[in-house]
């Protein structure tokens, strides 16, 4: 039989003393970090009972407010610290936020604690000596263990160091923005300012050349290098320009669809004498009728042709170019320039569209501005594409340029089932519309649009300066002006014409696919009869041409248009 242990007298005694100890090591261990967290400098920790008012008030509390605890526990509520008008604001955006009344005061600061809605807010504290400062505050609701409410904890950290370096970023970047607004100004005005004299130079070195009696070679030779020296310091102008009229965003663009047939075309005859200049060979694809890309016509071939002259400047002796077009992705046309030239290494590809960078050309033969691919990077940009390159030292490079496919301009889809206009009966005046539109696709529909009238007959002009001239010749009874125009804009044309008594009364109708309504209300305040938005609505545009027609008639009878109603 086993031999028995006589019980321990006191089995429980080690155990329970050192239980004990744990717990009063545990319980002066929460007091220390407890009084660490009240007694901490860094943030103000703020205690209420469930009414708002103010039970505890730390160290940081104090430090941060300048208040002792004995001045606010049990006499006030934290939103007797904040800005008055700030809490009441906060009240006002709650009540619209929540969907029910909240009064100003503290229900604006725990209203969502209140609700178990996790709440940051950022208003300004008042310091007991009445000076103020930002403070980020987190407030929490307090639970006995029955989850009844029994008050808020609110921890605020001061958080003028992070408003002032905020307000000192936004300081610089304002100065910055105006720094370039100014510079852009600046570029603007002197490139506007140097055209006068350097218009002078080339049109009198052009009469001196072409003059007689004949220039002597000694002559010739000098009036070449003046000649040659002008034209470039005009592509450096107008370059300047438009990289001024660009970083200031003042440059109006028109996107719609553009035939890129026709752009190619007009792009081809304005190289092709260079390219036999120097043997080089061209090739252009044929692509359908319908080929339409979403672009400004103007600047579409601005740097069409830009890259065009380039690959046939840097070519080689009897090189080639050719243009190519396919879809890398479905909705995206590719429009590619290949040339056979020296080619450039990957590290002068990656600094192509920096401006000024000529990439060790400075020296050659051939003179640029190293500022003509940034602007067209820029364009191509602002049209919604993307521009890039690829080359092979020795054998040449690509550059290419993607635009987003479009559909031939037509009817709006909202009036495309509707029946065409009444026919005017025999015998009606005739009345001429002109208008000045620049691409052909958009005057061709026009002109459907204004063939289903028998009493009206349509006169188009591709830019300004010959809508200008029409206008005055032809006596139109309306005018329809497209703002995008390739020199001067629509707006310009639209100043001149109601300048010169003979065109002054006739009503211009702007025609524009800048649809954002500042640009139409910058159209109607600058002066036109009416603005109306691509794609054209059929219905809108001929009560718009109606309305004019009227007008006119008004005022050919001798009435002012004020008597018109």
């Amino acid at each position: 039989m086993p031999e028995q242990r006589a019980p321990d007298p006191h089995p429980a005694a080690g155990t329970g003393e050192l239980s004990e100890a744990g717990r009063r090591s545990a319980l002066l261990k929460a007091g220390a970090l407890q009084n660490a967290i009240l007694n901490s400098a860094n943030f103000s920790i703020i205690a209420t009972d469930e009414k708002g008012v103010i039970q505890i008030f730390n160290v940081g509390a104090e430090h941060m407010l300048g208040y002792s605890s004995a001045e606010v526990v049990d006499k006030l509520s934290p939103s007797d610290l904040h800005d008055a008008m700030e809490v009441t604001a906060r009240a006002v955006e709650l009540s619209t936020e929540q969907g029910t009344p909240i009064a100003p005061g503290f229900e604006a600061l725990s209203f969502k604690a209140s609700r178990g809605i996790e709440d940051i807010y950022e208003l300004t504290y008042i310091r007991k000596d009445g000076s103020r400062f930002p403070a980020i505050v987190s407030v929490t609701a307090l639970r006995d263990d029955a989850a009844g409410l029994i008050g808020y904890l609110l921890i605020g950290t001061d958080n003028s160091a992070r408003k002032l370096v905020e307000q000192q970023l936004n300081e610089a970047v304002a100065a910055a923005e105006k720094a370039n607004l100014a510079k852009s100004d600046f570029l603007s005005s002197m490139s506007h300012e140097l055209r006068t004299p350097l218009n002078a130079i080339l049109g009198f070195a052009q009469l001196v050349e072409s003059g007689t009696p004949a220039l002597t070679p000694a002559q010739k030779r000098s009036i070449d290098q003046i000649l040659k020296a002008g034209w470039y310091l005009l592509d450096l102008i107008n370059e300047i320009l438009d990289l001024a009229l660009i970083e200031s965003g003042k440059l109006s663009l028109s996107v719609e669809p553009v035939s890129l047939q026709e752009v190619l075309m007009e792009c081809r005859s304005m190289v092709e004498s260079q390219a036999r200049q120097r043997s080089i060979g061209m090739a252009f694809p044929r692509l359908p009728a319908q080929s339409y890309v979403k672009a400004d016509r103007t600047r579409l071939k601005q740097v069409l042709i830009n890259l065009l002259f380039n690959a046939i400047k840097y070519n080689q002796p009897s090189g080639h170019v050719a243009v190519e077009c396919a879809e890398p992705t479905p909705g995206t046309l590719r429009i590619s320039v290949r040339d056979t030239g020296a080619g450039l290494s990957p590290e002068q590809v990656s600094q192509l569209f920096q401006p000024f960078n000529r990439l060790g050309q400075e020296g050659g033969k051939e003179e640029g501005t190293g500022i003509g691919l940034v602007v067209t990077q820029r364009l191509v940009a602002l049209m919604g594409g993307e521009i890039g390159a690829d080359s092979t030292q020795g054998v040449g490079s690509v550059f290419w340029v993607e635009m987003a496919l479009a559909t031939a301009p037509g009817l709006s889809l909202e009036i495309s089932n509707e029946p065409p206009p009444a026919q005017a009966v025999d015998g009606a005046d005739m009345h001429t519309v002109l208008y000045v539109e620049d691409n052909p696709a958009n005057l061709e529909l026009v002109e459907q649009i204004i063939a289903r009238r028998s009493n009206l007959r349509l006169l188009g002009a591709a830019d300004a300066s010959l809508g200008i001239e029409f206008a005055r010749v032809y006596r139109p009874e309306v005018i329809l002006m497209d703002i995008n125009l390739p020199g001067m804009s629509g707006t310009e044309a639209m100043k001149v014409l109601r300048s010169d008594p003979s065109t002054a009364h006739i009503p211009i109708i702007a025609l524009s696919a800048n649809a954002v309504p500042r640009d139409i209300e910058r159209g109607l305040e600058a002066g036109f009869f009416n603005y109306i938005t691509k794609p054209i609505k059929v219905g809108q545009l001929m009560d718009a041409i109606d309305a004019a027609l009227a007008i006119s008639r008004q005022r050919q009878l001798g009435n002012s248009p004020a008597d018109i109603t």
